[in-house]
């Protein structure tokens, strides 16, 4: 490599990776605050509502899927009824070795508790790291977004480091050549 090619290519990487960083700085920021949020999500109860024990950890004791279906209903109703119009539960995580079922429901973000063999509702709660979660990888706007900005931030950020490292090793090839 010649002189007046490293000088060029080091001028040029400059102005690219001013550019990069301009474009992904708000991606980054983004991606690193609720990367941030999400790290503490179990310790932080604001963030995702502590796990609550159940009676039995036997599975044989326990209510069937659509009579814990029916129990969180209605527990959701008889905490949050204007957060129970319409809404309906998106997924049940069994947590046998807790003895309890966490029933998460499609909007809102509510998260209702019950115990596994008697039914019981343990706690009805928000889970604010969902809405952090879909924040942080960008499916809070569009699935398609969620594509195309997590694509942009990896190929960026790529960029941002070889071009970087450019920056940093081509000064000391100018200053060899020279």
């Amino acid at each position: 490599m010649r002189l007046r090619e490293a000088v060029t290519s080091l001028r040029r990487f400059r102005r690219y990776h001013r550019i990069a960083g301009l474009v992904l700085a708000f991606f980054v920021c983004v991606s690193a605050l609720t990367g941030i949020l999400l790290a503490f999500k179990k310790d932080v109860d604001v963030l995702q509502p502590p796990s609550v024990k159940g009676s039995s950890k036997d599975l044989t004791e326990w209510l069937p899927v659509a009579q814990i279906h029916d129990r969180a209903m209605a527990g959701l109703t008889a905490a949050q009824p204007e957060a129970a119009v319409d809404n309906g539960i998106d997924r049940m995580d069994y947590r046998p070795g807790k003895g309890m079922i966490k029933v998460l429901f499609e909007h809102g973000n509510w998260e209702v508790q019950g115990d596994g063999a008697t039914g019981n509702i343990l706690s009805v709660a928000k889970r604010h790291s969902d809405w952090i979660e879909r924040l942080h990888d960008g499916s809070i706007i569009a699935d398609w977004f969620k594509l195309i900005s997590m694509n942009l931030l990896g190929w960026g950020l790529l960029l941002m480091t070889l071009s970087g490292l450019w920056l940093w090793y081509g000064p000391k090839v100018v200053k060899r050549l020279r």
